[in-house]
């Protein structure tokens, strides 16, 4: 199986006690299963001898599970480094935004900056819906892109009162589309959010295409990327 095709080769690779390893994509068109076995088996080799691993990649999974440090490159150039947190949660690209799972990738307009708030204020796309985001170099008029994670935002069926959250938008649900543990919702705010709810939400809210909803979202969860 391919599986097993990639544990001899990487067997191979291993046995010959390496100084340097490199690991190009070495997982890819396995399944989830057997990739985390492969995993496993890495982060335990690694452990045992120390030593350094360039892992190639395009997998935000596979950056979480083995990754120290993080090198991103755009067409051959070295765009950012860090931690992987520092790297993948506040992308500065839209590809490296994209490849870190930003599945949110809006077009937006300056409207003002608010210097006393460290905030700036965004129009999305050609739509009434307005948000503040943290403040960046520009200036009132500049056309930007702004990244936000299905994941780090928050759906109401009700509008939400009393929050430190500075973004609360209405909205209406345009669909609803089951995965194995998890449902993506797409909501119409007049641009479209991608948006991640547990079955149970869907069931708690009664989520249904129509719907009225709130979006909540975080301040510190918008990132300008180029």
């Amino acid at each position: 199986s391919g599986g097993e095709r990639q544990r001899t080769a990487l067997a191979r690779s291993l046995v010959t006690e390496p100084r340097l390893l490199l690991l190009d994509e070495p997982l890819t068109g396995l399944d989830a299963e057997r990739k985390a076995g492969l995993v496993e088996d890495l982060r335990a080799w690694n452990a045992a001898k120390r030593i350094p691993i360039l892992y190639v990649t395009h997998s935000r999974e596979e950056v979480d599970a083995l990754g120290e440090r993080v090198i991103a490159i755009d067409h051959g150039r070295v765009v950012s480094h860090g931690a992987p947190m520092e790297v993948l949660d506040a992308p500065r690209r839209k590809r490296l935004a994209q490849a870190a799972g930003f599945e949110n990738l809006l077009d937006a307009t300056v409207l003002d900056l608010r210097e006393q708030d460290g905030v700036m204020r965004l129009r999305l796309g050609e739509s009434p819906c307005e948000i503040e985001v943290p403040l960046a170099q520009a200036s009132a008029g500049d056309r930007v892109q702004v990244a936000i994670r299905a994941g780090d935002i928050l759906l109401a069926s009700e509008r939400p009162r009393g929050l430190s959250a500075r973004n609360v938008i209405e909205g209406r649900m345009a669909s609803l589309e089951q995965r194995a543990t998890s449902c993506i919702a797409r909501v119409d705010c007049g641009v479209t959010f991608v948006v991640h709810v547990t079955p149970g939400a869907v069931r708690s809210l009664e989520l249904a295409a129509e719907k009225p909803v709130w979006l909540v979202l975080k301040t510190h969860s918008c990132h300008l990327v180029d």
